[in-house]
């Protein structure tokens, strides 16, 4: 759990369970020169979320996690941090009834997708 050295671009706090998935949303969006936070589960971003001297531009979460799932995540999150960007990604993006203002992204998703949603986002 390392804390990246504060820079320009936006940081993304990626919350995935599955350590492949994680790892491959988190060398995208490196590439693309996004600061990024890796959460396994809601305890460990809420923590990242909880740290005030850590700035977060949006929150990328699975769905279907363990303990506690993404929306009920999301809900939390715009607790700690209002007006906090969320991108939710599930294999069933289009049966998920997700929140107002929230976006959403299909797995399996392309480099392209993923990048042109998340622009679209911060944007």
């Amino acid at each position: 759990m390392s804390i990246p050295a504060p820079a320009t671009q936006p940081t993304i706090l990626v919350v995935e369970d599955d350590d492949i998935v994680r790892m491959l949303i988190v060398d995208v969006l490196e590439e693309l020169e996004y600061q990024v936070l890796e959460a396994d589960g809601c305890e460990q971003a809420l923590a990242f979320l909880r740290d005030d001297e850590q700035p977060i531009a949006l929150m990328m979460t699975d769905v279907g996690l363990p303990i506690m799932d993404g929306r009920e995540l999301a809900k939390q999150a715009c607790l700690v941090r209002p007006g906090l960007a969320i991108l939710f990604a599930s294999g069933y993006a289009e049966s998920i009834d997700i929140p107002e203002g929230m976006a959403v992204i299909g797995k399996p998703f392309s480099i392209d997708q993923l990048r042109d949603k998340v622009k679209s986002i911060l944007a």
